[in-house]
C-alpha cells in the first residue's frame, strides 16, 4: 500500500498502479499562499473557480460560506458536465458557459457563469493555466485579480489560508461570531489533524478509489476501508457530541460533509457504494443534517449539479431520478427524525 496523507496522495509507481485499474489523483501544482509577499490578504482581491459537483470545489465554497468570505471572494462556477469530444479545445475540460443545458431539467442551471475572474472573458479552466505556462485543468482555482495570477488549486491549502486570514480578507462576521476551523491549541489541532487524514484517505479519496477504479480488488478493499470507516465515525457521534472534535464545528467536519452530501443521492450508485446509506447510521445523519442547517451550508453546494456532473459523465449520460423515499434530496437533510424511522 502507498502512503496517503490529508493534503495528496502519494505518487509514487502512479502510472504503474493506474495502469493495473487503481484511480490514484495527482498533485496540484500550484501551492503558494494567500500572506506571502506577493499575496497580501485584502478584501476583494481573490476570486474562486469552481464547480459545484466537485467535493473538492465544496470544501471552498463552504469555507467561503461558514467564514462569511462570500462578499468579498467572488466566484466563478463552472457546467458540472465537462466538454465533449466534438470540443475544438478537446474533451472533459472544465467550461464557463452558462447557457449550456442540463440534460437533468432540460434548462440552463442557474449557478453557472462566464469566467470573470481574469477579466478576459475565458471559457476553459484550462486557459487561465495556460496564460502561466502550466497544463493542469482543475478546479478548484484561487487567483489573484490584482496580480493576475493563480496563487493554489491544492483545496486544503485553501481552506487553510481562507481560515487563517478571514479577517483580512473582509469577512462580514465579527471574529468572535466566526467559526475557527483549525484551531490553535496543539492537542485539538492534534485531533483535527487525525482525523482529517482518516476522512480523506477512507472516505473523500476512498470514494474515488471505489467508484474509478475498474480493478476489483482495489474496488473491494475501498469499499471495505470506506464502510469502517463510517462505522467508526458513527460511534465517536453517539457520546451526544454535536460535532466530529466536540462542541466546535472544525475543518474536520467541513472536509467530512461533501461525501456524506453526496453519498445517498449519488455515491450509492455511481461509487457503487451501495452497502448502506448514510441514513443508516442515525448519529452520522443527525450531523449531516446539523451541518447542513448551519448558515451558508445548503447554497455553498447543489445536488442538481452532483447529479448532472456525475450521471453525466456514465456510460450513456442518463441521469437517475432518486431517490424519492423517505423524501427527495436534499429536502431530506431537513429532517434529522428520518434516521429514527430508518431500519437497523
Amino acid at each position: 500500500m502507498t502512503k496517503e496523507t490529508s493534503v495528496q496522495e502519494d505518487q509514487t509507481r502512479a502510472a504503474e498502479r493506474r495502469a493495473k485499474g487503481e484511480f490514484v489523483r495527482g498533485v496540484s501544482g500550484f501551492r503558494q499562499a494567500i500572506g506571502d509577499p506577493d499575496f497580501p490578504p485584502e478584501p476583494g482581491r481573490y476570486h474562486l473557480f469552481v464547480a459545484l459537483n466537485c467535493p473538492w470545489c465544496h470544501r471552498v465554497t463552504l469555507a467561503r460560506a461558514v467564514l462569511g468570505l462570500e462578499s468579498s471572494i467572488t466566484l466563478d462556477v463552472a457546467f458540472p458536465n465537462r466538454t465533449g469530444e466534438d470540443d475544438p479545445a478537446g474533451p472533459n475540460l472544465w467550461e464557463f458557459d452558462p447557457s449550456r443545458v442540463a440534460t437533468l431539467t432540460g434548462e440552463t442551471l442557474a449557478e453557472c457563469t462566464r469566467e470573470t475572474g481574469t477579466g478576459l472573458g475565458l471559457r476553459l479552466a484550462k486557459e487561465i493555466y495556460q496564460r502561466e505556462g502550466a497544463e493542469e485543468q482543475s478546479v478548484p482555482i484561487l487567483y489573484d485579480k490584482v496580480a493576475g495570477r493563480i496563487v493554489n488549486n491544492e483545496s486544503a491549502e485553501i481552506l487553510r489560508m481562507l481560515d487563517r486570514h478571514a479577517a483580512a480578507l473582509g469577512s462580514a462576521i465579527p471574529n468572535g461570531s466566526r467559526v475557527r476551523l483549525v484551531p490553535e491549541a496543539t492537542k485539538e489541532l492534534a485531533t483535527v489533524e487525525a482525523l482529517n487524514e482518516r476522512v480523506y484517505v477512507a472516505i473523500n479519496n476512498g470514494a474515488y478509489k471505489a467508484g474509478f477504479s475498474s480493478d476489483q480488488n482495489v474496488y473491494a478493499q475501498a469499499f471495505e476501508v470506506y464502510f469502517r470507516a463510517l462505522d467508526d465515525l458513527e460511534t465517536l457521534l453517539s457520546d451526544g457530541r454535536p460535532f466530529l472534535c466536540g462542541a466546535a464545528f472544525s475543518e474536520a467536519d467541513l472536509r467530512l460533509f461533501p461525501t456524506l452530501y453526496r453519498h445517498d443521492p449519488v455515491y450509492y450508485v455511481r461509487m457503487k457504494l451501495n452497502g448502506a446509506r448514510i441514513l443508516d447510521y442515525p448519529h452520522l445523519w443527525r450531523w449531516l443534517c446539523r451541518v447542513y442547517a448551519m448558515e451558508g451550508v445548503a447554497a455553498a453546494g447543489s445536488l442538481l449539479h452532483c447529479r448532472q456532473g456525475y450521471f453525466g459523465r456514465s456510460w450513456n449520460g442518463v441521469v437517475p431520478l432518486g431517490p424519492l423515499r423517505p423524501m427527495g434530496y436534499p429536502e431530506a437533510y431537513l429532517h434529522p427524525e428520518l434516521a429514527d424511522q430508518s431500519p437497523s
